[in-house]
């Protein structure tokens, strides 16, 4: 979960396994596509323009590469020579695309959610457990959960709108870190999260949950 988005390999990049089918990778690099367009309400605030032009160029190399049978053979032998890794991962696929974001899988209720902010904001000028948790020097997961119940919103209309997976939100909540992709993906993942409940301020809430010192492996 520590690593740079850099060091992660063309699997990792693409949130897919080594024994992925053409339809995968095609279905996994088109998400990642839709999530660093300059319109993306999680990558939007917290990408500057060069970082999402090296993601997006590491992105295609990656696409470049596993999509051809020929060049990706060659790279798997070598991920496999630096037990990166095993042979036995490379067996068929059967499953269909599973990606990092449900992109247009549900309903946008970005429009709700906007009309909602004002009320959103009041709950939480009026809510003091929820100011006491904000002003934590440590956050958790369960932190972001009890602010979330506080304030009414059922989990599931974060991921309507955020497009984050369902069960990536609540493995958040849950704090089982082991389960949850490369850092690089948990920052945009919490910021978008405090943002679509009006949590502010999301920069320095989420480099305090980044920083919490059982988060680190």
């Amino acid at each position: 979960m520590q690593k740079d988005f850099a060091q992660l390999n063309y699997y990792e990049m693409l949130d897919i396994k080594p024994d992925a089918t053409a339809l995968e990778i095609r279905g996994a690099y088109n998400s990642a596509l839709q999530m660093y367009q300059s319109d993306s309400l999680v990558s939007y605030s917290f990408f500057s323009q060069k970082e999402r032009k090296e993601i997006l160029a590491h992105l295609e190399k990656s696409y470049s590469t596993l999509i051809n049978e020929k060049e990706r053979e060659i790279y798997d032998n070598e991920l496999i020579r630096l037990g990166v890794i095993q042979a036995t991962e490379k067996k068929a696929a059967v499953k269909g695309p599973v990606s990092i974001f449900d992109i247009n899988r549900q309903k946008d209720t970005f429009g709700m959610m906007k009309a909602n902010n004002a009320e959103l904001k009041a709950k939480i000028s009026r809510n003091q457990r929820i100011r006491e948790i904000i002003s934590q020097q440590e956050i958790r997961g369960a932190d972001l959960k009890e602010i979330r119940s506080e304030l009414g919103v059922a989990i599931e209309t974060i991921h309507q709108q955020t497009k984050i997976r369902l069960d990536y939100l609540n493995w958040i909540e849950d704090d089982k870190i082991e389960k949850l992709p490369a850092a690089v993906f948990i920052k945009g993942f919490i910021k978008s999260y405090l943002k679509c409940l009006c949590i502010e301020p999301a920069d320095e809430i989420t480099t305090r949950y980044m920083n919490y010192p059982g988060r680190k492996n």
